[in-house]
This record gives C-alpha cells, structure tokens and sequence, in this order.
C-alpha cells in the first residue's frame, strides 16, 4: 500500500454556503407548501402545488445536511487519509478548507491511542504522571481527538527498562524517539495501530543493542562485530549507542511508513539491586589508579632527592643510610595522614 493524494480543490466555502442556500429553500418550501396547503382547505382547491412544496421542503431538510458531512478542514501538517466503502481513495496533505464525497470516512485507528509523547498528554496532570512512569498507556475508552494524522516531528518517551548488558549485569536505560509519519497510507493500512506498533518496536530495538555493551569498557569485548576487542560501553560511548538504536527502530518501522528522525538515551544506571557493588568496584578502581600516581609521584621526589644531595655533597651517605632514607621518604609521600617527624638531635650514628 503506498500513498496517493486525493485529487480535490479547496471549494469547502463555496459548498458551504451552496448547501447553506439549498436548506434555506427547503425551509422556505415547507413554509409556502404548509401555507398553501391551509389556503387550499379553506378554498377547497389547488392544494396540489402545496403538497409538493411541503414534501420537497421535507426531503430537502431530511437529506440535506448530508453534504455537510464532506465539509473538512486541515491545518498545517496534518493529512487526512479518506475511504469510500472500503477502499482506499487517497490523502490530503495541504492544509485548507476541502468539500470531498459525503460518503468518504476518515480513517486513524491510532486516534484514541496515547503515548508518552508530545500531542498525546495535555491537560491532565494525573494522566500524565501516570503515563510518564508506565511508559505508554492506551486509553480505549476516552472519546477520540481525531481522525487527522499529524505530520509533525513528536518524541516519544517510553520510560525506563531494565536490560542485561553483555556481561549479564542488569542496567535500567530509558531513550527518547523524535519520530514522524512520512506515509500515511502505510502508517493506516500495514499495521493494526501504528503508534502501539512503534512503542513495541522501540522497546525491542532498545533491548537488542543494549546487550551488545557492557555499561563500562570491559577486557575482551567486542560490540563492533568486527572480531577485536574494543573500547565501546554505554556509558562511554553513548551518541554510538544511539544511532545504531535509531538505525534498528529505523528498519523495524519503514514498513508502517515512519521515520526515525533522532535517538537520544536519557537516562542510564546499574539497576538498585547491584548499584551499591558496583559503586564500590568503581571506588576501589579509582583508589588503585589514585595510589599508582601517588607512588609513581614519589620514586621520581625520592630519585630527585637522592641526585640533589650527591651533587651538593651535603652528605654522604652508605647504602643501609640510603635504604632507610628512601624508605622514611616513601613512608611519608605515600601515607594517609600528615606527617609527624622525630627530630634527632645526637649523632647521626
């Protein structure tokens, strides 16, 4: 099913105010037709030309508001996708004020769908509290917003999920999809409910890539498919997580006549259950690393100070005195705490 334009001029007010006048006329033919026939009762002749007035006023006033039922009205970016007893006659696109067949319907059956996106959640605050935490809801029973299908860029935010990473640790990660529909024809008739079919297909996307990364860069992991080892991590490399999310919605989704304008990951943690660990695991890796400085940083002060003093000959020095120094110096550079020197005031032997 592909789209095609229904082919129609912008003459609504011009139908409008034709249909406008035809009930007028009715009206007006049911008032002589009722005049005329009290006129003729009296008289008792020429009653026919009333009775003709009077039914062509009634059947008038009876089918003509029919035409009011072709009248539509489009504002910009948004289309309308019309039937004609089952078959597809087109969509119109351009905005304005259209008079097509009466009998075409307007056909969205995601109108009473409501996802956590832009156009969807308005003026409830209770509503949208909940639909921002379940990700999506669907309000079968509210009244429809519309059969009109927006053409505009929307985001959708499908919450939270918990996913294993590739290393089995569970992280809980939520995306926002900036979407539009491309076609329409596509969007009504390939799939059942093109909105719920999009929230799935998130869903499953985000799941498939997910465990493709560990949360941190990890030893022996390959995320590029390429057979080598590299740096890729959720965390760190977060705009490449992104686009192959985007990517796989994107060709999950080109059959219901979407497109997947941007991906974004919003949100990015360990789940509760092994967020303390590995807090823990984090502090410790960033104890060692601080450590590794700290004695890198004083074998260098404690080389430098053993140069300075052989050069100024300020003292020398046999090997035990020189161990015991370098192990005083190493003691007081690498220590927790201040330092709290024994000043020795004898002899140095």
């Amino acid at each position: 099913m592909t789209e095609k334009i229904y082919v129609t001029k912008k003459n609504g007010m011009r139908a409008l105010v034709l249909n406008l006048l035809f009930l007028a006329a009715a009206i007006a033919c049911i008032v002589f037709g009722a005049n005329g026939l009290s006129e003729a009762d009296r008289s008792g002749e020429g009653g026919i030309l009333g009775a003709v007035l009077l039914v062509a006023g009634l059947a008038g006033t009876l089918f003509g508001w029919i035409p009011l039922c072709g009248l539509k009205v489009l504002k910009p970016q948004e289309a309308l996708v019309l039937t004609l007893f089952g078959e597809y006659k087109g969509t119109i696109r351009e905005p304005g004020f259209y008079f097509v067949n009466p009998f075409c319907s307007a056909v969205n059956p995601a109108a009473a769908t409501k996802l956590a996106q832009s156009g969807d959640i308005q003026g409830n605050v209770s509503q949208a509290a909940m639909t921002a935490l379940n990700g999506i809801n669907i309000s079968t029973g509210a009244a429809e917003t519309g059969k009109k299908i927006s053409l505009k860029a929307m985001t959708l935010n499908n919450g939270k999920q918990k996913i294993n990473d590739c290393l089995g640790n569970p992280v809980e990660i939520g995306i926002a999809v900036i979407w539009r529909v491309t076609d329409t024809a596509k969007a009504v008739f390939n799939v059942d409910n093109y909105k719920e079919y999009l929230s799935l297909q998130c869903d499953s996307a985000l799941r498939n890539i997910v465990r493709i990364y560990p949360y941190d860069v990890a030893a022996n992991v390959d995320t590029t498919g390429d057979g080598q080892a590299d740096e890729g991590s959720l965390r760190g490399s977060a705009e490449v997580v992104a686009e192959r999310i985007r990517q796989e919605i994107q060709g999950k989704v080109r059959d219901a006549g979407l497109e997947i304008i941007d991906a974004r990951i919003t949100y990015l943690a360990y789940a509760p259950e092994i967020a303390s660990v590995m807090l823990q695991r984090q502090q410790a890796s960033a104890i060692i690393d601080a450590r590794k400085m700290i004695v890198d940083g004083a074998v260098g002060m404690v080389e430098m100070a053993l140069e300075r003093l052989n050069e100024k000959q300020v003292v020398n020095l046999d090997e035990e005195r020189k161990a015991a120094m370098v192990s005083n110096l190493l003691v007081v550079l690498c220590g927790n705490r201040d330092a709290q020197p024994v000043v020795n005031s004898g002899s140095l032997y």
